[in-house]
C-alpha cells in the first residue's frame, strides 16, 4: 500500500479554456478518485482574480497546485506564469504546465519562468486521464506541498 506524503486534500486551480479538456480533467479527477477540490477558470484573466481573491473570487481557497494552459484568451499562460512565480504570496504553489503546444521555446520559456513541470496534453483520452493520473501521483500524492494557508512574504511565511 502506498503512504501519501502529500494532503489528504488539496485544492486544484485548472486554467483552461477548452471545455473538453476541462471535462476529461474532471472525469480523471473522478476516475483516480483524488482528494480535492478542482476549481475551474477559463482565461489568465480570471486565473489572477481567483488566486488574489478579488471580485467574485473573494473567499475561494488558496490552490495547492495549479494546472496551467498556454493558450488562453485575455492573458495567455506564460503572462499567468510570469506573474504568479514574481508574486510573493503566490510563488510556493507549484505550477504545471499542461497544454498542446509542444515548441521548443514554450518549453523552454515556462521553465525560465519557474513552472515546476512542462507537460504536452496527449490527444488520446486514455493517455490523457494517465497523464492526470501522473500529476496525482507525484504532486498530489509523493511530494509534500507548502501548506496552502501560509504565504511567503520574502523574509518568511505569514498567514493570510
Amino acid at each position: 500500500m502506498t503512504q501519501r506524503a502529500g494532503p489528504e486534500f488539496v485544492d486544484v486551480l485548472l486554467v483552461e479554456d477548452d471545455p473538453g479538456d476541462v471535462l476529461m480533467t474532471r472525469e480523471a479527477f473522478e476516475h483516480y478518485q483524488i482528494k480535492g477540490n478542482l476549481h475551474v477558470v477559463s482565461d489568465g484573466d480570471q486565473a489572477m482574480h481567483f488566486l488574489r481573491k478579488t471580485g467574485t473570487y473573494a473567499g475561494v481557497p488558496t490552490p495547492g497546485l495549479i494546472l496551467l494552459d498556454l493558450n488562453l484568451p485575455r492573458r495567455n499562460g506564460l503572462e499567468v506564469l510570469a506573474e504568479v512565480k514574481t508574486d510573493s504570496s503566490l510563488l510556493s504553489i507549484p505550477v504545471v504546465v499542461l497544454t498542446t503546444s509542444q515548441a521548443h521555446e514554450d518549453v523552454a520559456r515556462s521553465y525560465s519562468l519557474h513552472a515546476n513541470a512542462y507537460i504536452s496534453k496527449p490527444v488520446d483520452f486514455d493517455r490523457f486521464i494517465a497523464a492526470i493520473g501522473q500529476i496525482d501521483d507525484f504532486f498530489l500524492t509523493l511530494v509534500q506541498l507548502p501548506d496552502s494557508q501560509l504565504n511567503w512574504d520574502g523574509g518568511g511565511f505569514r498567514s493570510p
